[in-house]
């Protein structure tokens, strides 16, 4: 069997998205799906169970994404746990399986995660973001030795993941982090021996469209948790971050000049600045007043158990 968990709050039509979809899926296997909802003040909770879903409710206060994915994966059956999100869908009817069919190839694989495409109305910045860190190419991440851990070896993301039960049970999520709970793990299995696989065909529609602000707020969250998910002890890792933001920066310009989309290069060099900013101070999150951090990030309801 397999296992979908989904953390919701407020999912409303994205969800309701996101089960049709799954329910869609043309898979061998029986599949069932687990809600953890933390607090939906709307029908969110109703429409799961519509779909046959399981649902699972913790208080809101106790939200933090390890967490809740740790919660619905303890109430799941399957033999294979899939992670995705309430406003993230399959693009056709082969993505489950598509995900999954790597751990028949080798039971080297502790993890496999698929590709994110945009939808229809996200922005530039947003477009070329998902095609940057989500390419038509496969890719299998392994290490020799832990001082090779890097933001490269360690992407992985629970929009759209899968991993044998055996292994969530082993590795479990962390509990303590704000965000990149997923790398987290990535990390501690390459570092076990494993393999993480990416597989593009395996497709899912996801994107935001954050503002200047919300972009800042989630680049500082992930920085909080950088040193624990993909930035290694050893010195290249920080060079390694460092160098794929200046590519990245580069890249992007250039991707909107030639795409002819050049009235967005001011928008998009402030929005950059701010993920920038935010990240660095985040990595450096224990030198802020708890105030600040409180202010600053985008998981307020954290800070309140972590300060």
């Amino acid at each position: 069997m397999i296992s979908v968990v989904i953390p919701v709050k407020n999912g409303g039509a994205d969800l309701t998205r996101c089960l049709e979809a799954i329910r869609r899926q043309e898979v061998d296997q029986e599949v069932e799906i687990v809600v953890v909802d933390s607090g939906s003040s709307d029908d969110s909770r109703e429409r799961a169970r519509a779909f046959g879903a399981h649902v699972h409710e913790i208080p809101p206060e106790d939200f933090v994404h390890g967490h809740s994915r740790n919660v619905g994966a303890e109430h799941a059956s399957g033999d294979v746990l899939v992670f995705t999100s309430q406003d993230a869908y399959a693009e056709d009817e082969i993505w489950l399986a598509r995900l999954v069919a790597p751990f028949a190839e080798s039971p080297e694989i502790a993890g496999v995660y698929g590709r994110q495409v945009p939808h229809d109305d996200a922005s530039p910045p947003e477009r070329y973001f998902l095609e940057f860190m989500y390419g038509t190419q496969p890719n299998t991440a392994r290490i020799s030795d832990p001082r090779e851990i890097s933001i490269h070896t360690t992407h992985f993301s629970n929009v759209n993941s899968a991993m044998p039960r055996t292994l969530w049970e082993r590795f479990r999520f962390a509990d303590d982090l704000i965000m990149s709970e997923d790398q987290e793990w990535s990390r501690r299995a390459l570092i076990a021996g494993y393999a993480i696989r990416y597989q593009p065909s395996a497709v899912v529609r996801h994107s935001h469209r954050y503002s200047i602000g919300g972009a800042f707020s989630r680049f500082f969250d992930s920085g909080v948790s950088a040193d624990r998910a993909y930035v290694g002890e050893a010195r290249s890792s920080s060079a390694a971050l460092r160098k794929a933001g200046v590519m990245y920066a580069r890249g992007e310009i250039a991707w909107l000049w030639r795409s002819g989309q050049r009235r967005w290069i001011p928008y998009t060099a402030v929005y950059e600045l701010a993920k920038f900013a935010g990240l660095q101070l985040g990595r450096r999150h224990r030198l802020l007043p708890f105030a600040v951090k409180h202010r600053l990030s985008g998981l307020k309801s954290y800070w309140a158990n972590h300060s």
